[in-house]
């Protein structure tokens, strides 16, 4: 879900709930985009580039958003986090 109700150029801002077990596809943006995620509930498993994080609450990570990534929820319930995407100049 995004949460920006007015558009900041460059920022993209979600929320994502994971349900348990369940796994979201990140889609790679254009060279230069930083991604930063944070873990509020639960537990997520980040995926880039053939790495994985595990991230707990009040973690936070950051790496690449041109690199191949997806979101996945290990644990038996609902994990919530928050993704802000800062896409590269001039996009």
């Amino acid at each position: 879900r995004k949460l920006l109700p007015d558009p900041i150029p460059g920022v993209v801002i979600d929320r994502m709930e994971i349900p348990a077990g369940g796994r979201i596809p990140g889609v790679p943006h254009m060279p230069g985009t930083r991604e930063y995620l944070t873990c509020e509930a639960g537990e997520i498993l980040l995926a880039v580039a053939g790495e994985q994080s595990r991230l707990a609450p009040g973690d936070v990570v950051v790496f690449r958003g041109d690199q191949r990534h997806s979101y996945r929820n290990p644990g038996t319930r609902t994990a919530v986090g928050y993704s802000v995407v800062l896409l590269a100049p001039g996009v």
